[in-house]
């Protein structure tokens, strides 16, 4: 039964907690980077076996492969495919940053370059779903980046396949290679290289807490985009909300993981109430009730607050991954919504619909980091360099303004590498 709690009444230490895995993963994901790292391919073949239970002949997906994987799926779902990916590549496209020249100065030229990074590895979960949606959000923005490689890599199933609708995906997103392998395995191979994966300069991606922790200890070696935690959803919602959309909306990321979060903040005690009998209702028509059961059962509540104002006030402080926002006029209190990684307006948004087809991205922020951290993007994919060039006359006009700054800090080597080119 999911908790029903009334602000200023549970302590906050309570009321903001998020009951995270305890799993402690860390000495058993150093070796197994340890090992691929120094056996490369034998070392991802073995624990493909051990982990996923499957014997693979080629680590990565051939064409042969690929072409009969994508007689396997239904024109229909292709269809939708395209049509998500066409969202994805509109909404992404907006986000290109431009490369920019300032020379308005005589003889100074300063400017900045926006340059793609060469080659990222993308993580796409297996095990007990399938998620070609995050195929597509995560290979559009690195192709719309400029990646000229972008490297795939997922678990395979028990007959040592990647499902079809994760290859029609990488096909329809533009990815150029999909590796069989997951895990932190598959972190350390796109780290470091390995006979059938080459290194990747960045890695992005949600996954298992073995993943996360690869990524964790990868990071500097290349980059990440972050370390994702269990789904959350935090919904708020006035009195007249339908309950039984609410309690779908909950479920909607409770079926995700045992340790997801479903949180509901509302004014109306009596709508609280009514969505937690629909919870227990719709429960049991839920093909993964168990995992479900579990996050409700652990993570799930809702909190009962003043007012509207208030509730806005708790769900900054959360910082939830998903946050909807299930009021008449939701543009009205979108300013006052600073913290939450992607935010679904309106009494006919549910969060789904952003999993899947609207175009934002959901790799989201997670465990109250959308207080400093954003959702994935083509900034992921792209790196800053900086250029500057001064004639001799330009850089006499500040050679002593630089020499004193430098002197200040003791470094008279700076000072002199600036003097030297114009003092006689």
């Amino acid at each position: 039964m999911i908790r029903i709690m009334k602000y200023g009444d549970v302590p906050n230490s309570e009321l903001f907690a998020r009951n995270m895995p305890t799993m402690n993963v860390t000495d058993t994901v150093a070796d197994i980077i340890r090992n691929v790292r120094e056996r490369g391919d034998a070392a991802l073949r073995e624990y493909t076996e051990k982990f996923d239970h499957a014997t693979v002949e080629s680590l990565t997906v051939t064409e042969a492969e690929a072409a009969e994987a994508l007689k396997q799926v239904e024109p229909t779902f292709m269809v939708v495919l395209e049509k998500a990916a066409a969202n994805i590549r509109k909404f992404h496209s907006r986000q290109v940053r431009n490369s920019f020249i300032i020379n308005d100065e005589d003889g100074i030229v300063m400017g900045q370059k926006v340059i793609p990074v060469d080659r990222a590895g993308l993580y796409v979960p297996g095990g007990t779903a399938t998620y070609p949606s995050t195929v597509l959000m995560d290979v559009i923005p690195a192709k719309i980046a400029g990646v000229k490689e972008v490297i795939l890599t997922t678990p395979p199933g028990r007959n040592g396949k990647i499902n079809p609708v994760i290859i029609a995906a990488a096909k329809v997103a533009g990815a150029d290679r999909i590796v069989k392998a997951g895990g932190a395995q598959a972190i350390a191979a796109l780290a470091y290289g390995t006979e059938s994966v080459p290194k990747v300069d960045k890695i992005v991606g949600p996954g298992n807490a073995f993943v996360a922790e690869a990524k964790r200890q990868v990071y500097g070696i290349v980059s990440i985009d972050m370390i994702a935690g269990p789904s959350e959803i935090l919904a708020v919602a006035d009195g007249k909300s339908n309950p039984a959309h609410l309690a779908a909306d909950l479920l909607s990321q409770a079926e995700h993981d045992k340790v997801a979060s479903a949180v509901l903040v509302t004014d109306s005690a009596e709508l609280a109430e009514a969505v937690s009998a629909e919870i227990e209702k719709q429960l049991p028509e839920l093909e993964r009730y168990e995992i479900a059961r579990e996050s409700i059962d652990r993570n799930g509540k809702i909190i009962v607050a003043d007012d509207l104002k208030k509730a806005i006030e708790i769900a900054n402080e959360i910082a939830p991954e998903h946050l909807e926002l299930c009021v008449d006029n939701p543009f009205d209190y979108l300013d006052s919504i600073r913290h939450a990684g992607s935010v679904f307006m309106g009494r006919n948004c549910p969060e789904a619909l952003g999993d899947y087809l609207a175009g934002p991205n959901h790799t989201l922020p997670t465990q109250g980091t959308a207080k400093f951290s954003s959702p994935l993007s083509v900034d992921d994919f792209v790196k800053k360099t900086q250029y500057t060039y001064f004639t001799k006359d330009a850089l006499a006009r500040v050679a002593e303004d630089v020499a004193m700054f430098a002197e200040k800090e003791g470094l008279t080597g700076h000072a002199r590498s600036a003097v030297i080119r114009t003092r006689k």
